[in-house]
């Protein structure tokens, strides 16, 4: 397998292609063209194929065809297939030196039937067999999306406690707290709506934002109350953050990994800072902790890697989001930009 992601990541499969198409093409038509120029010909050919072909499969099918311009894309395709044509041509008749006989303007009808008709077949051909892989990658994505979902509400459900008796319990505990003791109600209160979140509100495929952000605002609040003097949290959601849906649960891996390898300096500033923003259809999310240069987890074990996000935002967001994480011996940076509707 590691054989073939490497054949596969450096293209190494379109080159052998690209050798066998030259190699065949050469033997059975060398001899139709002057001495010594059979292969310089032939390669001309191969090339102006090849660069037809990936303008197709890699910009105008992506581009044009999957975003449904049709007339469009059919346009650019005639237009891409004819000028490659009809520079090979010319192309041809430098290296023979014969260019009046490849002169597109004389025998122009000809010209056309025996080239752009047989160059429109040939990229047609790769521009199927793209669509064809396309398809069936997508259709692999969203089995991979199913089984994954299907096993994550079998986990929720094996973990789930039963709600109605857990929150008739956090409701009786709110009442024997001392009325004056107004932070230990209000925590109660607060986490009563984190457990009520993951519950309830996540069972949907997506979420209003301003929930998945009161949810973040929740649980870091709890987390300042195990913190003393010496740490700095600061959240920032702009005002543009509204109107849109993303996945639930999606950013507090983030969160909890920020609070997770936080630093526990005693004589100097210990941060986590998180910015929410929102420019057109693009989400950014961004968060920032101060760690040490030797990591020590100032949380317990658990809850879900970065890894496993990763691959979360591949089988939802395919296509439509940019991770970046980056550390150092002082900070560890975690910036999402997210495409949203």
């Amino acid at each position: 397998m590691q054989e073939v992601s490497f054949f596969r990541r450096y293209k190494l499969d379109h080159l052998l292609g690209w050798l066998l198409l030259f190699a065949g093409w050469h033997f059975f038509r060398y001899q139709d063209y002057p001495r010594n120029t059979g292969w310089i010909i032939t390669a001309l050919k191969v090339a102006d194929l090849a660069l037809m072909v990936y303008i197709t499969n890699y910009l105008l099918i992506p581009r044009l065809l999957y975003r449904k311009q049709y007339v469009l894309f059919a346009l650019v395709f005639l237009v891409v297939v004819t000028a490659c044509s009809w520079l090979k041509l010319y192309l041809e008749g430098q290296i023979m030196h014969r260019p009046a006989l490849f002169n597109v303007f004389n025998e122009t009808k000809r010209r056309f039937y025996d080239n752009v008709i047989p160059h429109i077949l040939l990229v047609s051909t790769g521009a199927a067999i793209k669509l064809l892989v396309d398809y069936a990658r997508a259709q692999r994505r969203l089995g991979e999306v199913s089984k994954e979902k299907a096993e994550a509400e079998l986990n929720f459900l094996k973990s789930q406690i039963n709600p109605h008796f857990l929150f008739n319990s956090l409701n009786a505990i709110y009442f024997l707290i001392d009325k004056q003791n107004t932070t230990a109600r209000q925590t109660l209160l607060q986490f009563s709506d984190l457990l009520r979140y993951q519950l309830y509100d996540c069972n949907a495929d997506t979420i209003d934002i301003s929930q998945e952000v009161a949810y973040l605002q929740d649980y870091i609040r709890l987390q300042q109350l195990r913190k003393d003097e010496q740490y700095e949290v600061q959240v920032t959601v702009d005002p543009a953050v509204q109107g849109f849906s993303i996945t639930p649960l999606l950013l507090i891996p983030f969160v909890e990994n920020a609070f997770k390898h936080l630093s526990h300096y005693p004589d100097r500033r210990n941060f986590v800072h998180l910015h929410l923003s929102k420019v057109r259809d693009r989400f950014h999310f961004s968060i920032v902790n101060s760690k040490e240069p030797h990591q020590r987890s100032t949380e317990p074990r658990g809850g879900i890697g970065l890894n496993n996000v990763r691959r979360r935002l591949e089988l939802l967001y395919p296509g439509k989001y940019d991770l970046q994480i980056e550390h150092n011996d002082a900070t560890f940076t975690v910036a999402l930009n997210l495409q949203v509707s």
